[in-house]
């Protein structure tokens, strides 16, 4: 064999394997429907969007539940708060917080959605069911503001308005409404040392426009055909919310004594509650 008909070999060997690594390159790189062999899960999608000053860390204690039963959670944090606060601006609403999930439920691809908001976020996925709804199959309202068609949530909680407004007036810069100043752990059922530890520096400023900003939903039957209720502490606005939600048919839970922030003091319950649905 010559020298000419060597390098001619490796040449055509070294050809070979770049092909193949590169089918196996393209192959990961597709997207999931695209690559040989892939098969979806059966389970369900969860997206579970926070509350007020909290983010995506909250449902930390959830997660690991609804997947180890075989379902995909997506915990999508809103601009402004979580590990995303340091894009807070004073015109982070609403409508911004909505955009988020509309955008996370797209960019992913989801379909066939269990939707569920905890407390402030009511607010929001009441305002996704109108721009999502083929993608969405349940609302479910985790101790959240069932809002109506031109209502903010300060229309909910007239009691605090005028201590809220003073709160952003005079620490936060006319515009932020920090959680140190607004509720206390206590009042989100938050009793464990651990937790009140672990929360206390994770909270983080709300854009007080998301609580003034008033919500569009030309439709409410959009939510209430699909809605569920659940309750889990006794707080006005949300003893409120649930009995307005079962005056609406809307399939209504509870879960005594789980604290506002179910979630976190009560992980096995919330993801019980939501695996029975």
């Amino acid at each position: 064999m010559n020298l000419n008909s060597t390098i001619t070999r490796k040449q055509a060997l070294t050809a070979t394997a770049v092909i193949a690594l590169s089918s196996v390159v393209n192959y990961s790189n597709a997207a999931p429907d695209f690559h040989p062999g892939y098969k979806k899960k059966k389970g369900a999608t969860f997206v579970l969007i926070h509350g007020a000053w909290h983010g995506g860390w909250c449902w930390k204690k959830v997660t690991p539940l609804l997947r180890s039963a075989g379902h995909d959670v997506y915990t999508p944090t809103l601009t402004g708060l979580g590990e995303r606060n340091h894009l807070a601006n004073p015109d982070t609403g609403l409508t911004t917080h909505i955009r988020d999930v509309v955008a996370a439920i797209e960019y992913e691809d989801l379909n066939d959605i269990i939707l569920a908001g905890h407390s402030y976020a009511g607010m929001v996925i009441s305002g996704v069911a109108m721009k999502s709804s083929n993608r969405i199959a349940k609302i479910i309202y985790l101790d959240a503001f069932l809002p109506a068609d031109g209502k903010s949530l300060i229309d909910y909680v007239p009691k605090s308005v005028s201590r809220y407004e003073e709160i952003v007036k005079g620490k936060g810069d006319g515009w932020r409404l920090p959680f140190a100043d607004a509720l206390t752990m206590e009042a989100l059922g938050v009793t464990d040392v651990n937790d009140v530890a672990w929360m206390s520096t994770r909270m983080t400023d709300q854009p007080f426009k998301t609580f003034t900003e008033k919500l569009q939903i030309p439709s409410e039957d959009e939510i209430t055909k699909r809605g569920v209720y659940i309750l889990t502490s006794d707080r006005p606005p949300f003893v409120s919310a649930s009995k307005k939600a079962n005056e609406k048919n809307m399939k209504t839970i509870s879960i005594p004594g789980a604290g506002h922030d179910c979630m976190i003091t009560e992980p096995a319950a919330v993801a019980d509650a939501l695996l029975a649905l």
